[in-house]
């Protein structure tokens, strides 16, 4: 009831973040909702329910509030504790009869389980794959505990986001996005560059996917190939021998190269005319995204994309049999495992490395939900328990990140291989003739293309809102952005298909702004402004600032 003690009259003016709206049509939803209501019938279950005497004197003080000044001026809108709760919503007539609102957002809310899963799920997201490489580039001691303090910092740097619009004061803010509030402390400023980072975000996102799905779909299209004309494939790559095989694309030359896995085909009918004919036309990294552009560019001009939402289900069961792999991998390959604290050996790496930031630049996209997490903890029943439903989610990705990390670093059979040889997508480490690892990448192919349109979708909606004011201002604006996205996806898979560096960017920069900048400085102003901002604070949250800074700037000299 913080709303009681709140004064009538204040000599404080309105905020940048509401009067930009700039008319009374704009204005919030609470104090225009009706409830003006002579004691009449009221149609329902019971035809003869009369008013209640609670909503006689809810009305009377709505009116009180209505004749103190006009509708347009915010200060003197009754405040949220007059306005009837969304059960005591009703739909009045002009002849003086109610009817009563069922359906509404109380009874559609998710459970805390669900609201946890659901942060689960859209967390869980291609940098999963990534996570045993950046362990590796940490060193195997580093690397575990760099994931668990990064994953506290982004706890609470996604608490300050959480929290960030309930402390901004005469304002409701019920249907506020952190763009909104990053609006309202910076201005014009704030609401363009909130844009730019997220659509950094989101376009890395759809750049990783379209080299993955080239990759999946080359290994795929392998797999079929030589199942159906009976081909045997010896990799000339060292591996090892055994049902799980586990190879090493590139032993001698630059992880980070383009080449593929060159192969040995012993086929029965000894016809090389039709494998290398095969070979020409099924690229990796110079057929394969091409084709991706047929089948993907029309599904991004989809009007909406609801569609494609309803298969977002396959992300966790993509997510589980992953984890099912994995574990099933490790109990067959077993643990190999030497600890060096500072020296490098033949098959092993150090457990301190200085390749270090390379991992937080991956975890800085792993965690990575700030620009919804207002949006999904919305929709949770009871939002007194939103900080610990939030941080049960973390708990969940973290343990599920430190446990492919570590089964899959560990496992990894060194000797014959060396730790270096774990690839930034570790499903590479595995031959395309592994029965398993094809079903992986199957599942995740068909998850990715129908996951696609959706961030292309995204990317319309706030690129497009935010310059034209029209989601689909037309077919021609809709396709020359699409092309664009596309075009920067199949030149990535082409010429740099190394996901990990492009999480690690992409990550690093989106991270700045929205994870550690912003939030830090949203939290900081806040404080100030209640008069009970304390030098420890202003330490700890400027600290979070240079961190991002140095995790960008370190990417680059990695």
């Amino acid at each position: 009831m913080d709303d009681d003690c709140r004064p009538l009259l204040s000599s404080e003016l309105p905020g940048e973040s509401y009067s930009h709206r700039g008319s009374t049509d704009s204005l919030d939803f609470k104090p225009k909702r009706p409830f003006h209501v002579e004691p009449r019938n009221i149609v329902d279950d019971d035809p003869q329910e009369r008013v209640s005497a609670e909503a006689a004197i809810l009305n009377s003080r709505v009116h009180y509030y209505g004749r103190l000044t006009g509708s347009s001026d915010r200060l003197l809108s009754p405040p949220n504790h007059v306005i009837p709760g969304p059960e005591e919503i009703y739909v009045y007539s002009p002849l003086g009869t109610a009817f009563k609102v069922s359906g509404t957002d109380h009874t559609s809310r998710n459970p805390s389980i669900i609201t946890i899963f659901a942060i689960w799920n859209t967390m869980m997201g291609t940098s999963i794959l990534s996570i045993p490489w950046g362990i590796k580039q940490a060193g195997f001691t580093l690397g575990i505990l760099i994931l668990i303090s990064t994953g506290l910092l982004m706890l609470y740097c996604c608490y300050i986001v959480l929290k960030s619009r309930k402390a901004i004061p005469y304002v409701d803010t019920s249907d506020w996005e952190f763009p909104d509030v990053c609006r309202y402390y910076f201005g014009k400023f704030g609401q363009w560059s909130s844009l730019f980072f997220s659509m950094v975000s989101l376009i890395g996102a759809m750049v990783v996917y379209w080299v993955l799905m080239s990759n999946f779909l080359f290994n795929t299209g392998q797999f079929i190939y030589n199942y159906a004309h009976n081909v045997n494939v010896s990799d000339s790559e060292f591996g090892t021998n055994g049902s799980d095989k586990v190879i090493c694309p590139y032993p001698n030359t630059d992880p980070e190269g383009n080449s593929t896995i060159s192969t040995l085909y012993v086929g029965n009918s000894g016809n090389d005319t039709d494998v290398n004919s095969f070979e020409h036309w099924w690229s990796k990294t110079n057929t394969v995204p091409l084709y991706l552009i047929i089948l993907l560019l029309p599904l991004l001009c989809f009007r909406s994309a609801s569609f494609f939402a309803r298969f977002t289900f396959l992300g966790t069961i993509s997510v589980v049999y992953l984890i099912t792999l994995v574990t099933i991998k490790a109990v067959h390959l077993g643990f190999h495992l030497e600890f060096h604290w500072f020296d490098t050996t033949q098959f092993y790496v150090p457990e301190f490395r200085l390749f270090f930031p390379q991992l937080t630049g991956v975890l800085t996209l792993a965690f990575f939900i700030h620009n919804c997490i207002i949006t999904l903890m919305k929709s949770n029943r009871h939002q007194e328990n939103n900080v610990r439903d939030l941080s049960v989610a973390y708990l969940l990705v973290g343990l599920t990140y430190l446990y492919v990390g570590v089964l899959i670093f560990a496992a990894f059979p060194s000797p014959p291989l060396f730790k270096d040889c774990i690839e930034p997508n570790f499903l590479d480490n595995f031959p395309s003739s592994d029965v398993m690892v094809f079903v992986a990448r199957t599942f995740l192919l068909f998850q990715m293309i129908t996951v696609y349109p959706l961030l292309g979708y995204l990317v319309r909606v706030q690129m497009m809102g935010q310059i034209f004011g029209s989601h689909y201002p037309s077919f021609f604006h809709v396709l020359t952005l699409n092309i664009l996205i596309v075009g920067a996806g199949v030149l990535m898979a082409k010429f740099y298909p190394n996901i990990g560096s492009i999480i690690r960017f992409s990550g690093a920069t989106c991270g700045l702004a929205l994870v550690f900048v912003f939030p830090a400085l949203v939290h900081m102003i806040s404080l100030r402004r209640q008069g009970i901002l304390r030098w420890p604070s202003a330490l700890f949250h400027s600290f979070l600032i240079v961190l991002g800074v140095a995790n960008l700037l370190a990417q680059f000299f990695m």
